[in-house]
């Protein structure tokens, strides 16, 4: 077990080896400015009514946007899409971001990526500071979707492809 002083690091490491899935997350702010943030803390909450819980920490642009705005939109990767992510992790600059992927915009001004494996359009219904993050829960209103199922995951450090393992015998 590590020290308490240890602890912080002992649990990066471990977290560092959960594979998650890689979202980009959108958000419009005043003025109409777009903004866009790779995350992989993302997670199914509720299915009546639909929800999920992005976690964003809250030094970031877009925290302030999710917390000033009523919708996001949670962009779920492809396996052929590190470079999206790459670009709306830092790569490229927030005002170039939307020059990588294919985006549309919905009728609100909101963007979504047009050949990721779904967007969902949610509505900000709730917000929980904690540590470092706040936790918002987004009240899914649309779904776009392609029949694409293997999704872009984030493993220690690098981009990895979900493969299909045969089913263990009972």
């Amino acid at each position: 077990m590590p020290s308490p002083d240890g602890l912080p690091d002992a649990f990066r490491t471990v977290m560092r080896h959960v594979a998650a899935t890689v979202t980009v997350i959108t958000a419009t702010g005043d003025g109409g400015r777009q903004h866009g943030m790779t995350a992989t803390a993302v997670s199914s909450l509720s299915m009546d009514p639909p929800a999920l819980l992005v976690c964003v920490n809250q030094r970031t642009l877009l925290h302030d946007l999710l917390l000033r705005g009523t919708r996001f939109c949670v962009n779920v990767l492809a396996h052929d899409q590190s470079h999206v992510s790459a670009a709306f992790s830092g790569a490229v600059a927030p005002e170039d971001r939307f020059a990588v992927g294919d985006w549309g915009t919905d009728e609100h001004g909101l963007r979504f990526l047009a050949d990721g494996i779904a967007s969902l359009v949610c509505r900000n219904t709730a917000t929980i500071p904690y540590g470092s993050h706040t936790i918002f829960v987004g009240e899914v209103t649309g779904i776009r979707r392609h029949d694409a199922v293997r999704p872009l995951l984030y493993q220690n450090t690098r981009y990895c492809r979900c493969e299909p393992i045969e089913a263990v015998p009972a």
